[in-house]
């Protein structure tokens, strides 16, 4: 069993030794066994270590309790009331993914014990009750790792992710910041704020994680995706085009049209009324390597600075001796 307060995600971690007996045994002897043992569910049919069948408590003594089954089973061997195709699972193989297989079998075998092996040898099994409560486990640990929002990965991940960046022969590093969102929360509030970072969490998937890439919500209107290349120039421009053809849509039309109309600004003061824009910081390590991740978010700020002096939606790739500013 694993210690307290560890989550566990391989199936072999929580595995449990059952009795297993070979196939020439008598049904009158796993009988015995059901008796001296109330409480167990099952026992392994094994031939040379191999698991080939499941006796379960429940399926036994249904067969048993007929009206001929006691006289008609009971002398004869374990494999007449035993279950032939019975989940098989390699310690190795994740809990998320066992659990999966387990729920996908039939109903009158869904609780069954699942019977793990190690290199095709049986080592024990586990049951469904460990398996959906570690599985249980597993999905709140995922959680806390995510953004509660975007359900993107969150800080604990992206700080990982970068950590991994720094022995990477070549990546870019993607920084998606909203221009005059605090304005637009302040106006609209925060649920309208929450769905513009939600459609902004669409375009983003759409644009990078779909394609394979790492994109995580570091939180609020700023998020981070990793590439393994330098080649971010359409990714950029397909991302800005997607968010400023869309934008319009979350405003409401008579501030729009009216060109007179004033906002609060950040100093209190009133100001123009202001659409959103994104800014887009890129760092690469093709012409600078990074040691450390403290590094690399230290560049990043500064490409970030240096992006949202534009005052619309744009990108800027800094490849340390030079820097490439483009709009659409």
């Amino acid at each position: 069993m694993a210690n307290k307060g560890v989550v566990v995600t391989t199936i072999g971690q929580i595995v449990k030794t059952v009795p297993s007996i070979d196939p020439t045994v008598k049904n009158k002897e796993v009988d015995k066994l059901f008796v001296e043992n109330p409480n167990m569910r099952g026992i392994v049919v094994v031939h040379h270590e191999k698991p080939i069948a499941h006796i379960t408590r429940t399926h036994f003594y249904q067969k048993i309790g007929t009206l001929y089954g006691y006289n008609l089973y009971m002398g004869r061997e374990n494999n007449l009331l035993s279950k032939q195709n019975p989940l098989i699972v390699e310690y190795c193989q994740p809990i998320t993914e066992v659990s999966k297989l387990a729920m996908a079998r039939k109903e009158e075998d869904l609780y069954d014990d699942v019977i793990v092996t190690k290199e095709g040898k049986y080592i024990g099994v586990v049951s469904i009750r460990a398996l959906l409560m570690n599985f249980v486990e597993i999905q709140v640990e995922m959680a806390s790792f995510l953004n509660p929002l975007s359900s993107l990965p969150g800080n604990r991940l992206i700080e990982k992710k970068l950590s991994e960046v720094l022995t990477l022969e070549m990546y870019s590093i993607m920084y998606f910041d909203l221009d005059h969102f605090k304005a637009y929360n302040d106006l609209y509030g925060f649920n309208k704020g929450d769905k513009v970072l939600l459609h902004l969490t669409e375009i983003l998937k759409k644009n990078v994680q779909q394609l394979g890439y790492f994109l995580g919500h570091i939180g609020g209107d700023d998020f981070m995706a990793i590439l393994p290349h330098y080649e971010v120039d359409a990714i950029c421009s397909q991302i800005i085009n997607d968010f400023d053809t869309t934008i319009l849509n979350f405003y409401n039309p008579k501030h729009l049209l009216d060109p007179h109309f004033q906002i609060k600004g950040r100093s209190e003061d009133m100001e123009p009324f202001t659409i959103i824009s994104l800014s887009i910081a890129v760092l690469t390590n093709k012409k600078k390597n990074y040691e450390k991740v403290e590094n690399i978010s230290d560049a990043v700020a500064s490409v970030k600075r240096k992006c949202k002096q534009i005052k619309k939606s744009c990108y800027l790739i800094d490849e340390s001796d030079c820097m490439t500013m483009k709009s659409n």
